[in-house]
């Protein structure tokens, strides 16, 4: 640990320019000024966060309810609530992708957030416009980003985001200051290092990371010093895993290796005071040396909560409450069906209403995707097709088996577990399910390598847990030779492909590209990567859907019996 802060605190010198509390484009959403003279006491302050809606905001007239609840609670008691997101705002329905998240804003607006850090997803859009990257000179990588941050009302924030050719990246403000009560909260806004290979690659071209620990140690240290800041927050798109959030101080069932954790035990102590965490889509209500961690699931399923009281006399935190995430629904209502009609009861001893203002960004908004959602495709699923980014499911089977088929000169398809977004329900098939199970505008792009390379990243992929390759036209038997571990492939009619032969694979340009860190050596060769200009791949899945007709289910794609690829146990795989 002493190693470990001996280079944190380099990085701190090294990284102390790149911070800054001023949006360069507009003023912040509110002013801040001094705290007002209040009489000293205890005050509470509820620091809210929410994260990975993806453009789910059918679920946030409901939030929006409990919103309501709280505040009024904190307004008999005295105290304030701020409101946090930790990022991956947009990307994922019909509703928001069609105008790049417009509806979102104004929806977070009327919400009443504070500040929001940028996730790896919200470079998704790239320029305002249907293109999903550049084409045309002058054309904005970030544009549609850009304009989302200059509609806002609330702060948007990135402390980490750098130029690689030296500075901050000038899309937001490394923090901002609210003043609530008495009381002067710092926000700083930071982003998973590993951003720049889980987006597409072409719109975070000239961009790099900094590390996170070392960035929030040092604008933490500011806020405190300059802005005479009493508590400071990180809205962090980087999360954690735990299965029990019934106890905050038993991190038994987390998963002490996640990004955030990290994070926490590399920061001074006393650096921080609550993380508002985002990107794993999972349940953290924890206290990691010293710090208040929440994570809320994803898709606007919950929301987290820390209640700090805080004496305004000595300006200490005295107490610190982490509730559980709260779901904003008892029982889950069936796909597609109004979550503002689910069963939720009360809250802070009121009974929950959905907000009417709310209501009204969210219906316009799903009023004007309606046609496309809906829109049968002719297919009938039998019953749900499932997704599992770690292990072969399914949905990735399905996703490959689409890919290859639009693109049939290829001989393989692969994509990465990461991109399987939502199960398909079972019934007729439309649009919309299709589309929210794959909301990615990402295009066809071809790869060739050698027949050694593929077994060679199936291999690699095989020998880690996380986002699993789906694969169709070959099989894989993936085995220990002595104490090496190795990948056999095969075709589909029954010929091993030779380590010398050479492939071409169908993928989307987020794998082409670098994403996940796959094909990086056959992006650098010329005439490795190919990128199809076309339509996203999703509208030539849906054609071969389209062509299909008639019922399939997740046994046309997936026989747990006969996986395609074969593995000698659950990934990770290691050979003794």
């Amino acid at each position: 640990m002493a190693a470990m802060r001996s280079v944190l605190l380099v990085l701190v010198v090294l990284l102390g320019s790149a911070c800054g509390t001023t949006p360069q484009d507009r003023p912040p959403p509110a002013p801040v000024g001094a705290a007002p003279a209040v009489s000293a006491g205890p005050v509470t302050i509820s620091i809210v966060g929410t994260n990975d809606l993806h453009g789910h905001m059918r679920e946030l007239p409901l939030l929006a309810g409990y919103l309501e609840n709280l505040r009024a609670a904190r307004e008999r008691d005295g105290g304030a609530v701020v409101l946090l997101d930790g990022g991956d705002v947009f990307q994922g329905t019909l509703e928001s992708n069609l105008p790049e998240g417009a509806p979102i804003v104004r929806a977070y607006d009327a919400l009443h957030y504070d500040a929001v850090t940028i996730g790896n997803h919200e470079f998704d859009y790239g320029p305002v416009g249907v293109r999903a990257t550049s084409a045309e000179p002058g054309d904005d990588p970030r544009g549609a980003l850009r304009a989302r941050i200059a509609e806002s009302h609330f702060a948007w924030l990135s402390a980490n985001l750098m130029r690689r050719e030296g500075g901050h990246a000038d899309l937001a403000p490394a923090s901002t200051v609210i003043a609530r009560d008495g009381v002067r909260i710092g926000v700083i806004g930071v982003t998973t290092e590993q951003t720049l290979t889980t987006t597409i690659a072409a719109n975070v071209a000239d961009l790099t990371m900094a590390p996170l620990a070392a960035t929030i140690a040092v604008e933490a240290a500011r806020l405190r010093s300059e802005e005479h800041v009493d508590v400071v927050v990180v809205a962090a798109h980087a999360g954690g895993d735990c299965e029990r959030t019934d106890e905050p101080s038993d991190l038994s069932s987390c998963d002490a290796h996640q990004e955030i954790f990290r994070v926490a035990e590399a920061l001074p102590e006393h650096a921080v005071d609550v993380i508002v965490g985002g990107h794993t889509h999972q349940a953290v209500a924890h206290l990691v040396h010293g710090i208040a961690i929440i994570e809320s699931h994803s898709y606007g399923r919950a929301f987290g909560r820390v209640d700090l009281t805080i004496d305004l006399g000595s300006r200490a935190i005295t107490n610190v409450r982490v509730h559980p995430p709260h779901d904003l629904c008892t029982d889950r209502p069936p796909v597609g069906s109004d979550p503002s009609a689910c069963a939720h009861g009360d809250y802070e001893g009121a009974p929950v209403h959905a907000n009417a203002e709310v209501a009204a960004i969210v219906n316009e908004a799903v009023a004007r995707a309606e046609a496309q959602r809906s829109r049968p495709l002719g297919v009938t699923i039998s019953a749900v097709i499932d997704r599992n980014g770690d292990r072969e499911c399914a949905l990735g089977n399905m996703f490959t088996d689409l890919m290859h088929a639009s693109m049939p000169q290829a001989d393989v398809a692969l994509y990465n577990g990461g991109g399987l977004r939502a199960d398909l329900p079972a019934g007729p098939l439309t649009y919309g399910s299709f589309y929210e199970a794959l909301p990615f505008d990402n295009r066809f792009a071809i790869v060739r390598l050698t027949g050694a390379e593929l077994a060679g990243l199936i291999t690699e992929d095989a020998s880690h847990g996380g986002s699993v390759l789906s694969i169709s036209g070959m099989h894989a038997d993936v085995h220990c030779a002595g104490s090496a571990l190795t990948t056999t492939l095969t075709r589909d009619d029954g010929r091993t492909v030779t380590p010398g032969e050479t492939l071409t694979l169908v993928v989307s340009d987020f794998l082409a590209t670098g994403g996940d860190g796959f094909f990086r050596a056959a992006a650098a060769r010329e005439g490795g990567v190919t990128i199809d200009d076309g339509p996203p791949m999703r509208e030539g899945m849906v054609r071969v859907l389209e062509a299909h007709a008639g019922a399939i289910g997740p046994l046309t794609y997936f026989d747990p019996a006969h996986p395609r690829i074969a593995l000698p146990h659950a990934r990770p795989v290691h050979c003794p």
